[in-house]
């Protein structure tokens, strides 16, 4: 499913009304019906609502007039507030709010912050609202008299419906344009926006709903917007089975670089989630001073004690056995626990110039990286980097705030510079491609914010890179299977303190679904 920018759908809605020759207020006509609807379904158990819609003068507003229209014919009780004159609404919205006064329906002019404090009192007594204040165009913070209408329905306590996105709510980064309205439900219309799917945008969201306004597939196609959300029916398109006559030799070898003293449970957990999303073999290699007790921790998984410097961290002397021992391996999986050695940063470095098989680099591996990325144009083979935003913002030269204040667009211009394939966790993970694609992951929840979590990711993207999975499938099905594996979890335990082995562990459970609803 695309998730589309305001530019995007702007777009849409432009090459529909000019060259496919469906008229806008078709599309207004559909979008407002198509919500009217929805809210019907909503309140038919609870016929005495009484409705509330605040429009502006905008196409927003034009579609709470259509809104306005079809609760009327069913005998709703509605109010309509106008936040401006009747002579400045113009266009499409202009002859909806026409046929309002047509058919009896009154419209109450608020054009000023003092007239609209005059009726909040009478405002009061509406039960439900809706927002169509403001639509996906908004580039500017929300001021005076729409934030004064923006904070009276936060302030009402009664639940919001809004209009297309939450008033002041950015539709291309998912933060609030000085205020925001809190919706409990969004109808938007034709798709998703960013800002819908992105927090805190999410939660200012509430329960999302798309409705189909009539644009054709062909236009869709012709404006091919860069994002896509991660869906069952992506999965489905993704994941093949194995065959009957599969065995350990076939289903990939992978190798993965971690652990340093301290943290040899990072490099015991990539190794976790890589066994439990079905790498045939793996094999850990570790400083000598580890691998002992990676022994105890991964039975399934076989280990290579590595040259280390005098307080036990990998050593760039390493590199030979490591190329040697990757000749026939599939992958590398690099970085969980490694630290930040300088010999260990030069090994990093070394590795990632010099393998000629798929490299998945997280944590200390993304910590050395980031001293100089320039390497990374150089790379002989396909490189998946899986940082959190603290990673991406010291990768990218930005602060963490810059970071999650763009996500998609910082993970997408890393991703295009560098030739690589990015994974940005947290929030609704992304997956940038290096040709400008976006995919935004809608599984996970609160309960993975502890330790281990990352680790277990790098495990999960490694083997299905080791398995056959290309890179850009293995990390759109290895953060789905990552999420959905908290999300089980989540149900069957609570919605926090279960583990990162928790996760790991629960990943086969997650692929029995998806293997029992696949499309033959």
């Amino acid at each position: 499913m695309f998730v589309v920018t305001a530019s995007e759908m702007q777009k849409m809605d432009g090459l529909t009304i000019q060259e496919f020759g469906l008229p806008g207020r078709i599309l207004m006509e559909n979008a407002g019906r198509g919500a009217a609807e929805m809210l019907l379904k909503r309140i038919s158990n609870q016929p005495s609502h009484h409705v509330g819609i605040l429009a502006g003068r905008g196409n927003n507003g034009g579609d709470g007039f259509v809104i306005a229209r079809y609760l009327a014919q069913k005998d709703v009780l509605t109010g309509v507030y106008l936040l401006t004159s009747k002579d400045r609404v113009s266009g499409d919205a202009a002859d909806n709010l026409a046929l309002l006064a047509s058919i009896g329906i009154p419209v109450i002019e608020l054009p000023d912050p003092a007239t609209f404090a005059d009726h909040e009192s009478d405002m009061a007594r509406h039960t439900l609202w809706v927002d169509a204040l403001l639509g996906t165009g908004l580039n500017a913070d929300v001021i005076g008299l729409y934030r004064q209408a923006i904070e009276f329905l936060n302030r009402s306590q009664k639940p919001v419906l809004s209009v297309d996105i939450p008033s002041g709510l950015s539709a291309d980064t998912g933060l609030p344009m000085g205020c925001c309205v809190r919706a409990d439900t969004t109808v938007t219309f034709g798709f998703p926006k960013i800002g819908h799917m992105l927090y805190p945008g999410a939660e200012y969201t509430g329960k999302l709903h798309t409705i189909d306004i009539g644009i054709p597939p062909h236009i869709v196609r012709q404006v091919n917007p860069r994002q896509e959300l991660i869906t069952d029916v992506t999965i489905q398109q993704i994941y093949h089975p194995r065959m009957n006559t599969a065995h350990k030799g076939n289903a990939g070898h992978l190798l993965i670089v971690a652990g340093s003293p301290g943290k040899a449970g990072a490099a015991a957990l990539a190794g976790r989630g890589s066994l439990r999303c079905g790498a045939g073999l793996v094999t850990l290699a570790a400083p000598a001073n580890v691998v002992p007790i990676l022994q105890t921790l991964n039975m399934e998984a076989m280990a290579a004690p590595l040259p280390e410097t005098e307080d036990g961290f990998l050593s760039e002397a390493a590199f030979e056995f490591l190329m040697k021992t990757a000749a026939d391996k599939k992958c590398i999986a690099l970085g969980p626990g490694i630290g930040t050695h300088p010999e260990t940063v030069a090994l990093v470095h070394r590795i990632m110039l010099n393998a000629r098989i798929p490299l998945v680099i997280d944590a200390d591996g993304l910590n050395g990286l980031s001293l100089d990325t320039t390497g990374l144009k150089q790379a002989n083979a396909p490189i998946i980097l899986t940082p959190h935003p603290g990673e991406m913002a010291r990768l990218a030269g930005c602060s963490v705030a810059d970071v999650q204040a763009d996500r998609i667009g910082v993970a997408r211009h890393f991703s295009v510079t560098h030739r690589i394939y990015l994974i940005l966790k947290g929030a609704r993970t992304l997956v940038a491609l290096p040709n400008g694609k976006v995919y935004v992951n809608p599984t996970a929840n609160p309960g993975m914010a502890s330790g281990g979590m990352g680790d277990v990711l790098t495990g999960i993207i490694g083997a299905l890179v080791a398995q056959g999975y290309g890179p850009e499938d293995s990390c759109r099905l290895g953060v789905y299977l990552h999420g959905q594996a908290a999300d089980n979890l989540k149900q069957s335990q609570g919605p926090q303190g279960f583990l990162a082995s928790d996760v790991a562990d629960e990943i086969p459970r997650v692929f029995q679904k998806i293997h029992e609803n696949r499309i033959p």
